[in-house]
């Protein structure tokens, strides 16, 4: 994408950092423009569109403004209440918010761990809309720190707060621009923070899907205090949800809410495939949930064997490979990741593309992984696979360049 002489070529320019190799520069400023392009759209056709009359907003699809961030405060809300653990009950959690919101709301379910009841707490002292807005600012202002300090430069990290996931993330109130936050300082604390890496990572555990991995490269990369303060604070973490909602709460999370997120994955009419960029979500209308299931295992041990490879063969790699390598594996793993949930991925693949650290064919992958929300929600809804592979196939792209760099100087000192 190149611009000719002039003030408006010059502002097109500087929109992105400057790159030794232009084709980096080029590539970046083509997902800024058409990203902010579809971001900027997408919001004001959401807020156009959006019922704004009663307590609780409803967007076009009658869910309320911040439809996923709702779940979230309800955890904090149920911290004070009696029995908090009883929500994992479809029925009557949504029995509950139909007191709030009125009859007829489409049904939702409790996903996350009880832990959540611990970390959400804070803003279930709040109303509904005050604790949205501190559950934004808390998160742009935790991407942004982070982001200014992982990312290098704010016009890289404008590039991701205008991806397509995070647009999913903003609109849906989700928690990806924290978790993110959360992810990026995790690896730039290994070694030089390893109790706060620690301590982050046992918070991540709210949303199991994203520390699935960790186990596997901390053992691996022989990073014991890491582990062991991880595996502290999980366990303070699950001591206080038991305090707050009793032992029952964990029983009814495996017992209730892990089978529901099951069938939402498996459900005939494939509801939930536009949002899910996984292997499973990908192929299951094609093989089957069985076979599915088979082939998504599969891929998720050959994650946990790239990643405990890596991290044990080139643990002093370049930090940045490594961290791409563990979100697309991470991707990989899970049959129930969000579209949103691939910020972490999206931020580590603009990285690399502002840091030059890809070849052409890396280029294009990291453009496939910004894209690949949006391309879910197409192919989805068209229930063809295809953008599930994208993450798996970035991860193979790492994995060997990872080897590659690593097998060169050996070959120049033989040579």
């Amino acid at each position: 994408m190149r611009f000719p002489g002039g003030r408006d070529s010059a502002f097109l320019q500087n929109l992105v950092p400057d790159t030794r190799d232009a084709a980096n520069a080029d590539f970046l400023r083509g997902l800024f423009i058409l990203g902010g392009t579809l971001f900027a759209l997408t919001i004001l056709t959401y807020l156009c569109t959006t019922n704004w009359a009663g307590a609780f907003p409803r967007d076009k699809t009658t869910l309320v403004v911040g439809r996923d961030f709702l779940n979230l405060w309800m955890y904090g809300r149920a911290v004070f209440e009696a029995d908090p653990a009883r929500f994992y009950d479809v029925v009557t959690y949504n029995a509950e918010l139909a007191k709030l919101l009125g009859t007829g709301y489409l049904g939702q379910n409790w996903p996350n761990p009880p832990t959540a009841l611990v970390i959400m707490a804070p803003f279930g002292l709040f109303d509904y809309f005050p604790a949205l807005a501190a559950w934004f600012a808390a998160s742009l202002l935790a991407f942004y720190l982070a982001g200014r300090r992982e990312l290098s430069d704010l016009r890289v990290v404008a590039i991701v707060l205008i991806s397509p996931a995070a647009l999913l993330c903003v609109i849906s109130g989700q928690s990806s621009l924290l978790t993110t936050a959360a992810l990026l300082t995790i690896f730039a604390s290994l070694d030089r923070r390893p109790l706060l890496a620690g301590v982050l990572i046992s918070l991540l555990t709210v949303k199991p899907q994203l520390v699935i991995l960790f186990p596997f490269a901390l053992v691996a990369s022989g990073r014991w205090r890491v582990f062991f303060a991880a595996a502290f604070t999980a366990m303070a973490l699950v001591a206080g949800s038991i305090a707050v909602g009793g032992i029952s709460g964990w029983q009814d999370y495996v017992i209730k809410a892990l089978p529901l997120q099951r069938e939402v994955l498996q459900d005939p009419a494939g509801i939930a495939m536009p949002f899910h960029p996984t292997i499973f979500m990908n192929i299951r209308g094609v093989v089957g949930n069985r076979i599915g299931e088979i082939i998504q295992l599969g891929f998720s041990l050959a994650a946990v064997i790239a990643v405990s490879t890596a991290f044990r063969a080139r643990r002093d790699a370049d930090p940045r490979r490594l961290q791409a390598l563990f979100f697309a594996c991470t991707v990989a793993a899970s049959p129930y990741m969000g579209a949103y949930d691939l910020l972490p991925l999206t931020s580590a693949a603009v990285a690399l593309l502002a840091k030059e650290q890809l070849d052409a064919p890396g280029r294009r992958l990291a453009q496939l992984v910004f894209w690949t929300p949006a391309l879910q929600l197409l192919f989805g809804n068209l229930r063809l696979p295809g953008p599930g592979f994208i993450a798996p196939v970035f991860a193979v792209y790492l994995l060997r360049r990872l080897f590659q760099v690593a097998g060169r100087p050996a070959l120049a000192a033989a040579e």
